[in-house]
């Protein structure tokens, strides 16, 4: 795996964690008799904290880490140093392209909510989630892509 790979693999795991959270929230606040706006708006807050913290923290410990292992692998005190060549840029855009078509379809199906009588909370729930998917969306792709030797 390339440290572009193990970048977002770690992404990828600290989305899926951060979504099954979410999602659990959600089910738990429906459960005990629907969505509550003070609770939502509480879980909103934390999750999009969680997401920004999570991933840099994951990124600074997988580059830590990865030096650590080079380290003591080679036996040189030497920093290795990772480059990022045009593919791999391509594949970040096609990566990022991929989460934007999968959050629109998301921002979609959290306005037709909206349209068919839900209240705004599910709309905006539903947009939460559906940022959340787009990041997973997107991660699986690119992951996808390396692997493919795009």
């Amino acid at each position: 795996m390339t440290y572009q790979e193990k970048n977002i693999a770690v992404s990828l795991v600290s989305h899926l964690l951060i979504g099954a959270y979410y999602l659990v929230s959600l089910f738990q606040m429906q459960q005990a008799g629907g969505l509550v706006p003070a609770k939502v708006f509480s879980l909103w807050v934390l999750v999009i904290a969680a997401t920004i913290l999570v991933n840099i923290v994951g990124n600074i410990l997988t580059h830590i880490l990865l030096s650590i292992v080079h380290a003591i692998k080679t036996g040189s005190d030497k920093v290795e140093k990772y480059i990022e060549d045009e593919r791999d840029h391509l594949i970040g855009l096609k990566g990022n392209k991929v989460s934007y078509i999968a959050y629109s379809i998301g921002v979609l199906i959290a306005m037709l909510t909206f349209v068919f009588g839900q209240p705004p909370l599910v709309m905006f729930s539903l947009l939460v989630l559906s940022g959340i998917l787009a990041e997973i969306i997107g991660d699986l792709s690119q992951l996808h892509l390396y692997r493919k030797g795009f």
